[in-house]
């Protein structure tokens, strides 16, 4: 008889909108195998029912989601009893897996009191009342509101009050008048999200605004970068939101932080999602493309009905799950022939496109000229066609914003694609006699893109030096080598990365790249493998000559790369 496999893979709290709605509780991943789900579930609910009605949360419900061998459990809870909640959750799922594997134990009801007067003891010591207080009077003044282990704050900007969070204030000590909301955008998607934040900062700045901007690099208020790191999360959003010289923001909302917590606030002027492509699957129970649109389609509950969801006509998934919804939409394309675009304009909808190499806004049947594509230094004259893509979406991003179209255009044409404006997204280095291009494209589609952007530059011969972190599949890697394969490199430099191993041994990912290599028709002189990318931008330098061109794509050790191209230029 093949054994039942019941087990936890993760448990964690959900703070902000997530999968389930506009919700904070408690979820856990588990894993569920050679027993009916559908059976292991409803005994969860019956034992997460029972815990709640023993500890009188009658209030709260139940959610699941099922995905291949496995489940999402969830509870609600509020927001000063998280930490207490995951208890109950975990505890739920332990009794059910007793349940399930028939375990019994002879002291069951003197060890559930004691569960019981446990999982009370927790909420009662977490509970936080002026938290929970000031969180509803802040929804009833429509004034935006942060919180987490430390901190709880009301609005955005120079006006923000933060207090701590075991220290909070009666509500009558608060001046609800004096708070004030700035204008705050998602951008969220598979590719293009850094350059698209970066590219609309610099229209804001364009307009005179002070912009503030998280992204996977860093935190920054104006010139200044607060922190560097992946801030991309939950916590990047508040720290930037509640810095006092932020007078607009533009955050990236990557999908790790919309799966582990939910997005890390619940109230913004706009939303943009780039693309959504096969990427990171198998995490969190996102198994299938389907399921990556809807983690996508999470930053929608940041707005209202009424303010503009931007999304990308060009994307078949974000075309077929905006059917679903009833938000007001404003499509993107490289193509003003595109079907969902003609269609939205007929009705009068607003619309970015491309017409004869140019870019236009559309809204409400009023037609305005942008910007040529060639004025946009990032498109690369036209040749990095995913760029054009991000333009498009910041120009309906910023028209959304409310800036007008000489600030716009004047954003566009005064972004570079300079290692310190973008760096790590096709930043291009013009060396003696050839070109260098260093990007971050680390997944298929990336690189697919970036393929096409080098085939689309004149050259005598091309070099492509790539690596991959140990978590990515095997098909995974296959497909990323296939997709380098569409620039048809001359040479290949495939890069090790000790750092990113991720459970893999030593030379083990650059194997696969080497033999994926071989398998698509190159050749065993066409391809070196290096230690990490410093050694493979320093063997890429020596080999390349007159009129060549080097994609580099580089996830680790980037500083020391632009070191060398800076040093030999």
């Amino acid at each position: 008889m093949t054994d039942i496999i019941l087990s936890l893979e993760d448990s964690r709290r959900l703070t902000g909108p997530n999968l389930f709605g506009d919700i904070s509780g408690a979820i856990i991943d588990v894993r569920i195998k050679n027993i009916d789900a559908v059976v292991v579930t409803q005994a969860w609910e019956k034992h997460a029912k029972q815990l709640f009605e023993r500890i009188y949360w009658h209030k709260q419900k139940r959610l699941h989601r099922f995905y291949q061998d496995g489940a999402s459990l969830v509870i609600t809870a509020p927001i000063d009893c998280l930490y207490a909640a995951t208890e109950i959750n975990e505890a739920a799922w332990q009794l059910t897996c007793n349940e399930m594997l028939q375990i019994h134990s002879e002291d069951f009801y003197t060890e559930l009191i004691e569960l019981i007067q446990r999982l009370k003891a927790l909420i009662e010591d977490e509970k936080n009342p002026k938290l929970i207080a000031i969180q509803q009077q802040a929804k009833n003044h429509n004034v935006v509101f942060l919180s987490d282990d430390d901190y709880v704050s009301i609005g955005y900007g120079a006006t923000c009050q933060i207090y701590p969070v075991d220290d909070l204030p009666d509500i009558e000590q608060i001046n609800w008048q004096a708070v004030k909301d700035i204008p705050v955008a998602l951008i969220t998607g598979t590719n293009g999200k850094s350059t698209t934040v970066r590219l609309a900062s610099s229209v804001a700045e364009a307009a005179n605004k002070i912009c503030g901007i998280t992204t996977t690099d860093y935190i920054r208020v104006g010139k200044e970068i607060l922190d560097s790191g992946d801030f991309s999360g939950p916590g990047g959003a508040r720290t930037l939101l509640r810095h006092p010289k932020t007078e607009i923001a533009f955050l990236e909302v990557a999908r790790g932080g919309l799966l582990r917590r939910g997005i890390g606030i619940n109230q913004a002027s706009t939303v943009l999602i780039t693309n959504v492509e096969e990427d990171h699957l198998g995490q969190y129970g996102i198994n299938s493309l389907s399921d990556m649109v809807e983690t996508k389609f999470i930053v929608r509950q940041a707005i209202n009905k009424q303010q503009n969801l931007i999304l990308n006509a060009d994307d078949a998934g974000c075309v077929s799950f905006a059917k679903t919804l009833d938000n007001t939409i404003l499509w993107f394309s490289w193509y003003v022939d595109n079907p969902v675009i003609q269609q939205h304009l007929k009705n009068n909808g607003s619309a970015c496109y491309v017409e004869d190499e140019t870019i236009y806004y559309q809204s409400a049947g009023n037609k305005q000229e942008v910007i040529h594509i060639n004025d946009v230094p990032i498109t690369l004259n036209g040749a990095a066609k995913h760029n054009i893509h991000n333009v498009l979406a910041v120009v309906a991003l910023s028209f959304s914003m409310g800036f007008n179209k000489t600030d716009i255009a004047t954003g566009l044409n005064q972004f570079s694609n300079s290692a310190e404006e973008n760096p790590g997204r096709g930043n291009l280095f013009k060396r003696d006699g050839y070109k260098v291009i260093v990007d971050f494209a680390h997944n298929s589609h990336g690189l697919r893109l970036m393929s096409q952007t080098i085939k689309n530059i004149q050259a005598k011969r091309r070099l492509i030096m790539l690596g991959q972190p140990g978590d990515r599949s095997n098909e995974d890697i296959e497909c990323f080598v296939k997709a380098a394969m569409l620039a048809e490199p001359d040479q290949l430099i495939i890069c090790e990365s000790e750092y990113y191993l991720r459970g893999r041994k030593l030379g083990e990912v650059p194997d696969l790249i080497h033999k994926f290599a071989l398998q698509q028709g190159m050749q065993t002189e066409q391809l070196s493998i290096v230690k990490d990318s410093i050694k493979g931008t320093e063997l890429a330098l020596e080999w390349a000559e007159q009129e060549d061109l080097l994609l580099l794509l580089v996830f680790d050790n980037r500083n020391e790369v632009f070191d060398l191209l800076k040093e030999t230029q």
